[in-house]
């Protein structure tokens, strides 16, 4: 005898208001995420992952306990992050459904070296694996978003002393196809040449100096960067989609400066 047989399902009541739900599932599930990295050992991250499916009329409710069934067991043989497409189709067919989704958010960490002193301190990036599955329709998104260094040209070319700048905040997503490889790194790297510097989580004086001075030497607006990392993704053939946003927080307004664009190739 199986853990519920003698008890009553509710969600699987039959309901007459005629609504099919295009996504129902869980959110906010904490999980170890293993992420192939490039040129070196996976990483292990800790993700929150949304899951969900899509249900029809006629059912009340779905399975709410059979999304982390699968999660689990994914986790257990170290896929979650790796097998997106085979854990969709799992999802899918476990809770009967026409479609399968799944967001992983996640925090990657990279080391990178002070420009002069060399010094390195990880650096960490805000990542996700979205993958969305209909019938045997895959498809896989990459999202990054990235912190750069904005200096604006209108401000130094007015201003007798200095330029204000700003820390500016470039999202990206990509889509690809599920053949392909897109490193994190490769495409954090891209969108990092795009801004007017980089930023570091440590910095001497020496890096300091040229962190200050290339960024003046370098004076981008939003449209700037947008533009910039746009043509980047445009000469990548593998990238099939890209969705663009660039948010420059402001240091003399009391509002930010903001772009996005995006376009299937």
């Amino acid at each position: 005898m199986s853990l519920n047989s003698s008890l009553k399902d509710i969600q699987n009541q039959n309901d007459k208001r005629g609504i099919d739900i295009q996504k129902v599932g869980v959110n906010g599930v904490e999980v170890p995420l293993q992420i192939e990295r490039k040129n070196a050992d996976s990483q292990v991250v800790s993700a929150k992952a949304r899951v969900s499916v899509s249900l029809p009329h006629s059912n009340r409710g779905t399975h709410m306990s059979r999304f982390i069934e699968v999660l689990s067991e994914y986790s257990q043989k170290n896929l979650l992050g790796v097998d997106i497409k085979g854990l969709l189709i799992d999802v899918k067919n476990r809770l009967d459904s026409k479609t399968a989704h799944v967001k992983f958010d996640f925090k990657y960490f990279i080391t990178k070296k002070a420009p002069v002193s060399e010094m390195e301190f990880p650096v960490s990036y805000d990542c996700s694996f979205q993958g969305d599955l209909s019938d045997d329709d895959y498809k896989f998104i990459l999202g990054v978003k990235v912190p750069v260094t904005t200096l604006c040209p209108c401000s130094k070319e007015i201003s007798k002393y200095s330029a204000h700048n700003q820390r500016t905040m470039v999202k990206v997503k990509v889509s690809y196809n599920e053949n392909d490889i897109i490193w994190i790194e490769d495409l954090i790297e891209k969108i990092e040449s795009c801004g007017s510097s980089q930023v570091y989580s440590i910095l001497k004086r020496c890096d300091e100096k040229y962190v200050t001075e290339t960024a003046y030497e370098n004076p981008k607006f939003v449209e700037d960067v947008l533009r910039d990392v746009i043509c980047l993704l445009k000469e990548d053939e593998k990238i099939t989609y890209y969705e663009v946003e660039v948010e420059a927080q402001e240091s003399i307004h009391n509002h930010n400066a903001w772009a996005w664009q995006s376009e299937f190739k």
